[in-house]
């Protein structure tokens, strides 16, 4: 059984669905059970995935609202856990791991815990981040997605046993709906993924900026909906760049956008393992990065199948765009390279060593 928030559109939400699909089709019994309800679900899964929902995502006015909202979820993830029996709980993100910590509990049915980003990068607030600290210690293993991650967990929690394990990459994508077909003419800068602050398109826009008037045959696409759209907008248009820059909205087919895309960028003011890097380099995209915490560093192999610039360094961005907006040679080069990103994280080898996880917790028993 995996318990993820919701299955919207995100990074977690596409892990979650891949694995369960790629289980599914193993022949395993496999539950996705999100807090939200099914409305907001934006993934396929496989007809052998069997979909359940708690439906207990409502806002909190108060702290005690928080208290007996959080009660509640504790009492039925316990109550559907208890009649389900699964063999093993996978807990994608930091919030779904505390309940399942919580939940599972003296059920005998082991629990995994997993951090999806880097957790000092986006802080959970003072009473989750103690729940946090002590409830991990309930959980027979916390995945993270990076050593430095994993260091952090170790230090900063209770957490008994841990184990670092990357993000699996899908490759090629399935498209589902909604199907948006690319007709960008020209060049194209790619960057993909949620429009909030954390990943920093306003930097990317500005960059781009910069090297518009340089590279009038490039334009920048960016996919992806959230809070920030109208942000962004206003300050494509203030640049003079309606014409140059677009932002699609969240597509179905993305993979038909890489295929399509020349160069692909990623300028987060934190990640945990950013998917879509990945993916572009699967596809054989090119890629410029800055350096966050973490994720970049373990998928780009800088000047292999792309260039990581320091995190905050905007100059050295534009300078890196550049050069490989300049040099066809260059990103044919580190084309030819990038794909091998599809063998590093493909699905079955990750899936592997989750499975690998998996006997060892449930022969170890649960806490």
């Amino acid at each position: 059984m995996i318990l993820v928030h919701s299955l919207s559109s995100g990074g977690a939400e596409r892990v979650t669905s891949s694995l369960a699909n790629y289980w599914a089709r193993k022949g395993w019994s496999i539950t996705i059970l999100t807090v939200a309800g099914l409305e907001t679900d934006f993934y396929s899964l496989d007809a052998g995935v069997r979909r359940a929902a708690l439906g207990l995502d409502q806002p909190s006015a108060s702290i005690w609202h928080a208290l007996r909202h959080n009660f509640r979820r504790v009492r039925k993830l316990r109550a559907f856990i208890t009649r389900e029996q699964p063999d093993v709980v996978l807990a994608m993100m930091s919030t779904a791991s505390i309940l399942v910590s919580l939940a599972a509990r003296k059920t005998g049915i082991p629990a995994i815990g997993s951090e999806r980003t880097y957790p000092p990068a986006m802080p959970l607030g003072f009473i989750w981040s103690r729940l946090r600290r002590f409830s991990y210690q309930y959980l027979s293993a916390v995945v993270v997605q990076t050593e430095q991650g994993e260091a952090w967990i170790r230090e900063h929690t209770k957490a008994g046993f841990t184990a670092v394990i990357p993000n699996p990459i899908t490759f090629p994508i399935e498209p589902h709906e909604p199907r948006i077909m690319p007709r960008n003419p020209g060049r194209t800068l790619l960057a993909v993924g949620r429009l909030g602050e954390e990943k920093r398109f306003d930097w990317l826009i500005e960059a781009f900026a910069a090297l518009a008037g340089r590279f009038t045959d490039w334009n920048l696409i960016i996919l992806g909906e959230g809070v920030c759209r109208p942000k962004l907008e206003k300050q494509v248009e203030s640049l003079g760049l309606a014409k140059r820059v677009s932002l699609p909205g969240a597509v179905g087919n993305i993979g038909e956008w890489y295929e399509a895309a020349d160069l692909y960028a990623l300028c987060s003011r934190f990640e945990g393992f950013p998917n879509t890097l990945a993916e572009a380099l699967s596809y054989g995209l090119p890629a410029v990065s800055v350096d966050c915490d973490t994720g970049p560093r373990d998928i780009i192999r800088h000047g292999v199948d792309g260039l990581l610039v320091p995190q905050n360094d905007q100059g050295a961005l534009v300078d890196a765009l550049a050069s490989l907006m300049t040099d066809e040679y260059l990103r044919k080069e580190f084309s030819q390279r990038a794909t091998e990103a599809a063998q590093r994280f493909a699905p079955e080898r990750i899936a592997e060593t989750w499975e690998n996880l998996f006997r060892q917790v449930i022969t170890n028993g649960s806490k």
